[in-house]
């Protein structure tokens, strides 16, 4: 990645927290399935309609996420709100996201005793298959950006069918490293949008962001 000026980034600004907790409090109360899904809602949201970052710079979060170990929601959210409002932004979108789920299960376990039958059998039953179509949305919707020419479609079934193969965590890590080795060999030539990149302060030593300065792929 090479840093590009041909944009001046906005950086963070504290004053955006309380907006950066409604919207991820939005999120909370009305994303549904996993964090797949749940990396689906963000772009709709956050990426589409609020513009907070570019497509590239949500598909090189993605990446980054799904490159460390945890739920790559939680972190890309946590992320988003960094660029937006900082450190307090990171804590809102955090919290506004994981509290409302949190309170749910809370409620749903005191009252696990009394969800038994057939009608619960059933009723969980139909939640299940809902999580699979919400599920199969959300990889649909991002994998039209995230993989617009042949190179990235191949790789990314390429990555599929290993997970398919080999599962587990060790399937997990061989299709992170093929990715990564696969894009450094046939994506280093693609042009990339200047300036749409992650922008630099990322970075945690960050003090204050430079003029002009992203992270993008040229």
């Amino acid at each position: 990645m090479g840093v590009s000026g041909a944009r001046e980034t906005i950086p963070p600004d504290a004053s955006r927290v309380g907006e950066v907790f409604l919207a991820f409090l939005k999120l909370g109360l009305t994303s549904f399935g996993g964090p797949i899904a749940h990396l689906g809602y963000f772009r709709d949201e956050l990426v589409l309609r609020r513009k907070w970052v570019s497509e590239e710079a949500y598909a090189e979060l993605v990446a980054l996420c799904q490159f460390l170990p945890g739920p790559a929601s939680s972190q890309t959210g946590f992320v988003l709100g960094l660029l937006r409002a900082g450190p307090l932004g990171a804590l809102a979108a955090w919290t506004a996201f994981t509290l409302p789920s949190a309170l749910l299960m809370l409620a749903v376990a005191s009252g696990a005793s009394s969800l038994q039958g057939a009608v619960a059998a059933g009723a969980i039953h139909g939640l299940k298959l809902v999580a699979i179509v919400i599920v199969a949305q959300a990889v649909w919707g991002m994998a039209r950006s995230l993989t617009p020419n042949l190179r990235r479609a191949v790789i990314a079934i390429a990555a599929a069918l290993v997970l398919v193969l080999s599962g587990g965590a060790i399937g997990q890590v061989a299709a992170i490293i093929i990715g990564g080795l696969a894009g450094l060999v046939l994506c280093r030539d693609l042009a990339a949008s200047p300036g749409d990149g992650l922008p630099v302060y990322l970075c945690p030593f960050y003090v204050t962001p430079p003029r002009g300065g992203r992270i993008g792929r040229g």
